[in-house]
């Protein structure tokens, strides 16, 4: 297999990790590497460090560094590796990855040191999914997560439900072997209870979807009202930038405004819309039906209002976490005893309550809740792959109640772990994989 480099690390900062995998790593890198004490890298033991010079063809020093040297299959990449760590000019970086390519490595493609790794069996392929996850996390729960499964704990969910699939489908499968003596080695009963089983676990899965994709993603959150209310000082304020226009002109915002902001370790994903109210403008009425469509897109909606008496038809968003905000406290006085539940007066203008709404606006998300240890799927591909083993799974549980021959099930058993399988890479296309890793930056 090639050898190939690329920097781990961004150009530009104190120090770059250049890194390099493949069956000739050590002794290329040895090669462009004079030790202080003239080791010969390629005699070193792996997991050791080596301070020394990077040189040039005809010997001229290039930077000090450090080379971390690692052995098979005792590398990320399970394959002879090293770390080349230097200064973090644009320039140095450029010419060792040169003075290595000079010497037979070729450049790394987007994400093909962890595609290495999967393999090479040092990680399923949802591992080395949470890789990119990990590397991508923009607060502590989307971490967490990315943590959780980079550690396995999804696949260890999955390898559970093979393994009660595999239990199903030996058993029907030795009366194929046995048909002409038609014994029934699984208990029909058991069997359907244990269908079940799996089909409720991974609706399970499917569901958390939504969880761990607002905690990947943000949580989203329509901010609907009618025209001058201060929806869009109120977003300007939550995101702490002059996101939107404000203006006392009705209308003035006729499209969709979207930011993104971390309160308290949580990512929520405001969406400012189009001011409800009866228009003859064609393009603010095409404004005003993508306020209810963003409405009926969030986990969550505030419902922003000036006064109490003209609040936005809630029939509107049943099943939605609505959360009443009456602006402008400044200059109206609401009677905040008779403002009911999940409401708040604030001034989005002078900032008044606005802490007190960030507070509600984490307790409507619930995601401070979610531990490491909680199996939760954040990626549409897993989801997808999922739907398709509970639509086999589905298929199974109805022919065990119809009686149908065992041949016939366990082809839908088969089906069924195939889709699971597909989430850890046991099998998947070409397609797939490059589709995967080519999502990942140069160098992981």
């Amino acid at each position: 297999m090639d050898t190939i480099c690329a920097n781990s690390t961004h150009l530009g900062g104190a120090i770059c990790v250049i890194r390099v995998s493949g069956n000739n790593a050590i002794s290329i890198t040895n090669h462009i590497f004079r030790s202080a004490r003239k080791k010969d890298l390629t005699l070193m033991a792996g997991y050791t460090v080596h301070f020394g010079e990077i040189i040039d063809e005809d010997g001229t020093v290039v930077d000090d560094a450090l080379v971390i040297v690692y052995h098979f299959p005792r590398s990320y990449t399970g394959e002879d590796s090293t770390e080349i760590m230097c200064h973090g000019s644009s320039y140095i970086v450029q010419r060792i990855i040169e003075l290595l390519m000079n010497q037979g490595c070729r450049m790394a493609r987007p994400g093909e040191f962890t595609e290495r790794a999967f393999m090479n069996g040092k990680m399923n392929l949802s591992q080395a999914e949470a890789v990119a996850d990990l590397i991508a996390a923009s607060n502590a729960a989307s971490h967490r997560l990315a943590m959780s499964q980079m550690r396995g704990g999804f696949s260890k969910e999955l390898g559970h439900l093979r393994s009660q699939l595999l239990e199903m489908t030996t058993l029907l499968e030795l009366e194929i072997d046995f048909s002409e003596e038609d014994v029934e080695f699984a208990d029909r009963k058991e069997l359907s209870d244990l269908a079940h089983t799996i089909k409720t676990t991974i609706e399970h899965l499917i569901d958390s979807f939504r969880t761990g994709n607002a905690i990947k993603n943000g949580v989203p959150v329509a901010i609907i009202g009618p025209t001058n209310v201060g929806k869009s000082t109120l977003l300007n304020r939550l995101l702490h930038d002059d996101k939107a226009i404000v203006s006392d002109i009705h209308g003035t915002t006729r499209d969709i405004i979207e930011d993104t902001i971390s309160i308290q370790g949580i990512t929520f994903r405001f969406i400012d819309t189009a001011g409800i109210r009866n228009s003859d403008d064609k393009i603010e009425q095409m404004g005003i039906e993508r306020t209810w469509k963003k409405a009926q897109d969030a986990d969550i909606v505030l419902v922003v209002s000036d006064n109490e008496s003209t609040l936005v038809d809630e029939t509107l968003l049943q099943g939605k976490t609505v959360i009443r905000v009456y602006n402008k406290s400044d200059i109206n006085h609401f009677d905040t005893s008779s403002l009911g539940e999940n409401a708040i007066a604030i001034s989005a203008k002078q900032g008044t309550n606005i802490e007190r709404l960030e507070q509600m606006l984490v307790t409507a998300a619930n995601l401070n809740k979610v531990e490491e240890s909680d199996i939760i799927v954040t990626n549409i591909r897993h989801v997808e792959a999922l739907r398709k083993a509970q639509e086999a799974i589905s298929k199974v549980e109805r022919q065990i109640q119809e009686r149908i021959t065992g041949d016939i099930i366990a082809l839908d058993l088969h089906a069924c772990t195939d889709a699971l399988s597909e989430i850890i890479g046991d099998v998947t296309s070409e397609d797939t994989l490059h589709s995967i890793f080519s999502r990942f930056c140069v160098g992981k």
